[in-house]
């Protein structure tokens, strides 16, 4: 039994912080941004303080239509023995397309997209989410993720597709309350509804992070303080349950001390009234657990500047309490349906989101048997309809029926611009060496242009692209040809591919 309290997502750039944060009970770290024999030092420190640490992956893609790489959950596992981590945490989406069961080239989305609410995608979830579990050495939480979109013709709620995933899989939730609110603006879907029907029992912890509204979309950017509408569905949410932990998370435009401190304390604020509410309701039912009433936030909550200019609340002067309920151990998967029903992040998750190649194999007699009750045409159906999808948000190919073309134009802008700061992140070279002309020759190169692998061979393909257009100056093309060239050494996958390496490189050094 694990008690998880107050944490904050790690990050590098703000290690030196966390470590002197009070109250700070445990992390979060992105589970395909570290290397199992080679932890930073300064979360090695916090290990050794006896500071809790999770592992949050993010390029399972277990909503998609493939079964799970076997690779992946390999490496998610050996983090999470690296780490003594008493749970993992994925995400419920998908994140590549194509392939085998598509007979089409594989494509990657970059960013974790919404799987449709209809029968047939939960069972091919179950199913995914079954040979995780076997796979996983701890137990498994799956977070509820953010849309721009909405697939046409679902036929669940949130509430109800992931209270029959707790069902028939025993898996845990990692409810986002910041991806709720996204919801609600994105796509009118009621926060309140959505937590009446969770299975809150199955919660192993909360997400709070902070976004930014534009033109009637809310971007769920985790580069923004936390708003009080989020501070208020995490009232919500309390007003339910007392969560095991609630982390806060932050990826990019890192504020300073004080303000992390800041959000920190509203968001203690928020969870420590709930637990007085909650005492005070048992208290008067004579000692019997009751539903607390609604948890008031105060207009300026949250942390960071107010609106008007002004200063967000005070730093915390002392640790809070560790959260009072227990992640418990997985509990065995209950005996769900059989059969096929006939009745759908600029930083550090991008960055870490697709770098590794994707084997497709037939899989083990353990996929087979967890995977029993689908039938292949099923997950042929989701595939094909997952990759349509894809294609037309980052392909330019036509967009699939009933989906609202607006809100794909917004998701092919943001999929877009995403993906150009994070090739900028991770290839600093690029916009050292191209100058101002990087992001608009990036933004032209990228909008029919897929990702097939990784961020960092999409910054190769993106440089082989200007290469081949021999457009560039010739003092800047030397310098992109000579980046390229130290940095396009993979093992060949054929001997068909080494021929095509070398010819390429021949072709750019006579250049």
């Amino acid at each position: 039994m694990v008690r998880l309290g107050t944490g904050i997502g790690w990050r590098p750039e703000i290690s030196g912080d966390i470590a002197r944060l009070p109250g700070i009970d445990w992390v979060e770290v992105v589970a395909e941004n570290i290397c199992p024999n080679h932890l930073p030092t300064a979360l090695v420190e916090l290990r050794e303080r006896g500071t809790t640490v999770v592992p949050h992956g993010v390029s399972l893609g277990l909503g998609g239509a493939e079964r799970p790489d076997r690779g992946r959950l390999a490496a998610l596992a050996e983090r999470a023995e690296a780490l003594g981590a008493p749970l993992v945490t994925e995400h419920i989406a998908f994140v590549r397309a194509g392939g085998a069961l598509t007979a089409s080239p594989g494509i990657e989305a970059g960013h974790l997209m919404p799987v449709p609410r209809t029968r047939e995608a939960l069972d091919v979830l179950c199913a995914n989410v079954r040979i995780a579990q076997d796979a996983l050495p701890v137990p498994l939480a799956l977070e509820n993720i953010a849309a721009l979109i909405g697939w046409p013709g679902e036929e669940l709620t949130e509430g109800q597709f992931l209270t029959e995933l707790v069902e028939r899989t025993g898996v845990r939730l990692l409810i986002d309350v910041a991806n709720l609110h996204t919801n609600h603006v994105n796509r009118g879907e009621d926060p309140v509804q959505a937590l009446d029907t969770l299975p809150t029992s199955a919660i192993a912890y909360v997400h709070v992070a902070g976004g930014i509204e534009r033109d009637g979309v809310w971007h769920d950017s985790h580069a923004h303080p936390v708003t009080d509408p989020v501070l208020e569905v995490l009232a919500e949410l309390c007003a339910r349950t007392t969560p095991p932990g609630v982390l806060l998370e932050r990826d990019e435009n890192f504020p300073p001390y004080e303000e992390l401190a800041a959000e920190l304390a509203a968001i203690r604020a928020v969870t420590e009234r709930a637990a007085l509410g909650a005492a005070v309701a048992a208290a008067g039912a004579g000692g019997t657990t009751a539903r607390p009433a609604r948890i008031a936030v105060p207009a300026g909550a949250a942390a960071g500047p107010a609106p008007g200019g002004g200063p967000g609340p005070a730093a915390p002067t002392a640790p809070g309490p560790a959260g009072v309920t227990a992640v418990a151990e997985r509990p065995a998967a209950p005996a769900g349906p059989s059969g096929t029903h006939t009745d759908t992040d600029t930083g550090a998750h991008a960055r870490a989101q697709a770098d590794a190649d994707t084997d497709i194999d037939a899989g083990t007699d353990a996929d087979a048997d967890a995977d029993a009750d689908i039938d292949d045409t099923v997950r042929e159906r989701l595939a094909l309809a997952q990759t349509s999808l894809l294609s037309a948000l980052v392909a330019g190919t036509p967009a699939p029926e009933g989906f609202d073309r607006g809100r794909l134009k917004v998701q092919n802008r943001a999929l877009v611009v995403k993906r150009a700061g994070v090739v900028a992140k991770i290839a600093p070279e690029l916009p050292d060496i191209l100058g101002a002309g990087f992001r608009p020759a990036y933004l032209r190169y990228a909008r029919s242009r897929p990702m097939t692998g990784g961020y960092r061979r999409d910054a190769l393909a993106f440089a082989e692209h200007l290469l081949a257009a021999g457009e560039l100056p010739e003092d800047t093309r030397r310098r992109l040809r000579d980046w390229w060239l130290e940095r396009a050494e993979p093992a060949p996958a054929s001997a068909r591919l080494a021929r095509l390496l070398r010819a390429a490189r021949r072709a750019l050094r006579r250049r």
